[in-house]
């Protein structure tokens, strides 16, 4: 199946690891040119270098906080200026702090929205000019919880399921420009995240990391955690030509661990 992605420009976010490097490295295979970003220019040089020894498509990287409205505009700035357009857009941002209703602070509530929500908000906005030249794509990186709610996860649970209604919604305004835009929610991704996650679990429950992560892994049908690799694989479909009728979705990269419908 022929991807047609060969010369498009893409801006990732949140991609010096996991979920965001994975996403930038499958989309560099296809030779997209990429913009890659974070807040961590160290990790950022990195990627880059690690990405150009590929020899597929072009990699070049910008410093910055998507909290900051300054910085998204300069983010977008600098991709056009080195690449002519933006084609594709993944928004993506790191998970907010675990705890339960009593105790998040009001402050903790506000980071979490503009991370995990405004930040998408700002970045569609900012890079929408040139998605709608051509007829552009955008992912919007979820989570699992926008389908079932994961216990000590509330500031996730709230703003992810946001991004679902965000996407539905840009989705039918989008479509006279022939923007496709889509939510991709992973489950349990072997990432940094992840690892971490269990081991905040695991400490709650007195247990080790590693009996957390076979606990963990029963639930999963599949019977394992996913890789990034094969996360990055739907999302790039979803960016690719082969997607040309697919809007306003949300899809679940899980191994069937969610049991919602």
């Amino acid at each position: 199946m022929e991807l047609q992605l060969a010369g498009k420009t893409a801006l990732v976010v949140a991609s010096s690891q996991g979920l965001g490097k994975a996403i930038a490295q499958q989309l560099v295979l296809e030779g997209v040119n990429v913009m890659i970003t974070s807040r961590n220019e160290e990790k950022l040089k990195e990627v880059e270098q690690e990405l150009r020894s590929l020899h597929k498509g072009n990699v070049a990287y910008v410093q910055a906080d998507v909290t900051k409205q300054e910085d998204i505009e300069r983010l977008v700035e600098k991709t056009v200026e080195t690449y002519g357009t933006i084609d594709l857009l993944v928004n993506n941002a790191g998970g907010p702090p675990a705890g339960t209703f009593e105790t998040i602070t009001d402050e903790e509530w506000y980071k979490a929205f503009e991370l995990n929500l405004l930040s998408y908000v700002r970045i569609i906005r900012t890079a929408l000019p040139y998605l709608k030249r051509n007829g552009g794509k955008i992912v919007n990186i979820a989570s699992s919880s926008i389908k079932e709610p994961i216990p000590g996860l509330l500031l996730s649970n709230t703003f992810r399921t946001g991004i679902v209604g965000l996407t539905k919604t840009l989705a039918t305004e989008f479509a006279q420009y022939n923007i496709l835009i889509n939510t991709v929610a992973p489950g349990r991704i072997a990432t940094e995240r992840v690892a971490f996650l269990d081991q905040i679990n695991a400490e709650k429950f007195g247990i080790t990391k590693e009996e957390m992560e076979a606990r963990m892994k029963s639930t999963i049908p599949l019977g394992r955690y996913g890789t990034p690799e094969e996360f990055a694989k739907v999302v790039t479909f979803l960016l690719s030509g082969a997607n040309s009728y697919m809007t306003g979705q949300s899809f679940i990269v899980d191994g069937g661990m969610v049991k919602a419908i």
